[in-house]
């Protein structure tokens, strides 16, 4: 449990740096001189970065394991967000936004060090949960990041170095966590991948009841990939979905405050907080997919997961139309909490699901969905940045592919492979003990 909650602190305050800059843009905006389709490209930069790094860390943590793999990007990722303040103008913001969405890939290991740690009958319990609570960062900065931003301007100091120096305080929290990560938690029960002798190719040597007890060899470094798990359509399915939820989760944080500003004529701080509100739905929606996820499962299999996970998607696209065409604020605001409990359900529904489909490669898995979830927000980011569209218009947009998402899940045949769990050998073998 030490691993469970450092787990969710890590992606935390990943996500508190990620999207540290979203609720200061109207000020970034009008400092930089920022142009519609500038803002649209910044948008596409922060989340287009991460679809690559989920990739490679999602294969990271097979071969290295999730301890250090989380304590490197920590450490790696809190550069940019430390130095994004030197940006003097938009292609130097640019390129700093660019390198900040690296460390959005800790949600992948996130996923990967939950399931390699519970028991299957919980996994979709524990990656919801470490998940949502993680993904409750990019709720929280919303609120706070405007709070802090105040208070350096109440100190004397203009705005120009006041957005600038906030983004400090997101870099130290990173430094504390990549500490207590690396001091307090392990990959595995068993121990950590080199003491445990599960180290250098987890996806290939999988866990066997020998390797867990510290008996295996060791087996040498190597970074192949199996790219055969693509022909798995259930892949393709589920990174979809996820595009469609956690795609729109990223895109609303970096444009809701723009949005309640522009069409509501609130004040940053003002929108701050509702877009907070919409994020910190995280702190029990995303877990409440993962729960309802797991006793589905454990009732009607991968079938009952993905009708699941259907209802929550078309629950979403309906919920995200009729925010885009609400006519005043409290309307709004009630169409934003009901889209955003489906789609933060649906986040954690994708999880609970992901684990199954090859228990042999569930880091490069975890990647690859994960990575979806980008894709659909830098393909959402291009609707923000049109001159042509307004965000009512995008956001009517992503309703529709929402719904025509969901139908394709409904569609897609699911099934459990005969593969045995690695972490189904791990609680017989501690069972037998």
């Amino acid at each position: 449990m030490r691993t469970f909650h450092l787990t969710w602190l890590m992606f935390f305050v990943c996500f508190f740096g990620w999207f540290g800059l979203a609720p200061l843009m109207p000020v970034i905006r009008a400092d930089l001189g920022l142009t519609k389709l500038q803002v649209g490209n910044i948008i596409i930069a922060s989340v287009s970065s991460t679809i690559i790094a989920r990739l490679l860390i999602g294969r990271c943590c097979d071969v290295a394991g999730p301890r250090l793999t989380a304590v490197y990007l920590l450490l790696i990722g809190s550069i940019p967000v430390l130095l994004v303040g030197l940006a003097k103008d938009y292609t130097s913001f640019l390129l700093f936004r660019l390198a900040i969405g690296v460390i959005g890939a800790s949600f992948v290991i996130t996923q990967f060090h939950m399931s390699v740690m519970f028991a299957p009958k919980i996994k979709g319990t524990a990656g919801a949960v470490t998940g949502g609570w993680g993904n409750l960062g990019g709720g929280v900065t919303n609120i706070v990041m405007p709070l802090i931003f105040t208070a350096i301007v109440g100190f004397g100091y203009s705005p120009h170095k006041a957005w600038r120096y906030a983004m400090i305080v997101p870099a130290v929290m990173m430094w504390v966590v990549a500490f207590l990560y690396y001091r307090y938690t392990k990959d595995t029960p068993a121990g950590n991948f080199r003491e445990a002798g599960v180290a250098g190719d987890f996806g290939k040597a999988g866990m066997s009841a020998g390797n867990v007890s510290g008996g295996a060899r060791r087996r040498p470094f190597a970074f192949g990939i199996d790219w055969s798990v693509l022909a798995d359509w259930r892949i393709g399915a589920l990174a979809a979905a996820y595009a469609m939820c956690f795609g729109m989760e990223i895109t609303f944080d970096n444009v809701a405050s723009l949005h309640f500003v522009d069409s509501f004529g609130l004040s940053p701080a003002k929108a701050g907080l509702w877009a907070g509100i919409f994020g910190s739905m995280n702190l029990f929606a995303r877990a409440a997919g993962g729960i309802l996820c797991d006793k589905a499962g454990n009732r009607w299999g991968m079938r009952g997961k993905a009708v699941l996970l259907a209802g929550a998607l078309l629950l979403e696209g309906l919920g995200l139309i009729a925010f885009a065409h609400s006519s005043s604020l409290p309307m709004a605001i009630v169409f934003m909490l009901s889209f955003a409990l489906f789609l933060k359900m649906a986040n954690g529904t994708v999880y609970g699901i992901t684990p199954f489909i090859n228990e042999k490669n569930v880091g490069l898995i975890s990647g690859i969905v994960g990575a979806g979830g980008n894709v659909g927000g830098m393909l959402f980011g291009f609707l923000f940045r049109s001159n042509s569209l307004s965000y009512g218009t995008a956001f009517t947009y992503i309703g529709v592919a929402v719904i025509s998402v969901a139908l394709l899940v409904s569609v897609t045949r699911w099934r459990r492979p005969a593969t045995v769990a690695a972490s189904e050998l791990m609680a017989q073998t501690y069972d037998a003990a």
